[in-house]
């Protein structure tokens, strides 16, 4: 008989542009399929507000202030050996990276050092066993950050959203190389057993980049 890998200690990662849904299908994926859900670090994020005022200036503390809280919640997630869901997972933050960098608002030299520290960091992490990326468009985005009414991402424009979603593209595209990435048409928020049912469906086939719902 085939050994098929099991669902029940299955670490996930949330994929996603800001405003995308992460945490919300976090919390109902992980009650649907009995595992502890892990959240992005944002009420006591001590750099966030600082962000979204001067970007330039705080760009690489908060990128390696948001490595480090993500670091310490994976391995947290793999020595526990139970599984989990995570909203965003530490890999991404190279998105984040790349784009500040890109616009001008992270220095050369910052995102080097920053690149070099998490590859040294990427030594030491076992792999989620699947990424779910959450494609929603940027403008759909910006209307759910705005529906959520946190003061400090008042800032945030379409704009931003836009280059952020040309990195993930590319992101998705590397990483799918190496972790199996589901891919979910989220612009239209879908009933969570669905989605449970194409992720058990997709990793346990072991698919890779595969596009659902």
């Amino acid at each position: 008989m085939e050994h098929k890998p099991s669902m029940e200690k299955i670490f996930i990662g949330i994929s996603g542009l800001i405003g995308a849904g992460k945490s919300t299908l976090a919390a109902t994926l992980a009650d649907h399929l009995g595992l502890e859900a892990y959240y992005e670090p944002v009420e006591d994020n001590e750099y966030l507000a600082d962000f979204y005022r001067d970007i330039g200036r705080y760009s690489f503390a908060m990128q390696i202030y948001l490595l480090n809280k993500r670091f310490l919640q994976h391995q947290q997630i793999i020595w526990q050996g139970k599984g989990g869901v995570q909203d965003r997972t530490i890999y991404e933050d190279t998105v984040f990276a790349r784009m500040l960098m890109k616009s001008g608002l992270m220095d050369q030299r910052d995102y080097e050092t920053y690149v070099s520290l998490f590859e040294n960091m990427s030594n030491f992490m076992c792999k989620p066993n699947v990424i779910i990326y959450l494609d929603v468009a940027p403008e759909n985005a910006l209307q759910r950050i705005n529906q959520r009414g946190r003061n400090i991402e008042n800032n945030i424009s379409v704009e931003y959203l836009g280059r952020l979603y040309e990195e993930y593209e590319i992101f998705i595209a590397d990483i799918s190389k190496v972790i199996p990435v589901i891919r979910v048409n989220w612009d239209q928020f879908r009933d969570v057993e669905d989605v449970a049912a194409a992720i058990e469906r997709e990793y346990l086939n072991s698919s890779f980049l595969r596009t659902v719902l």
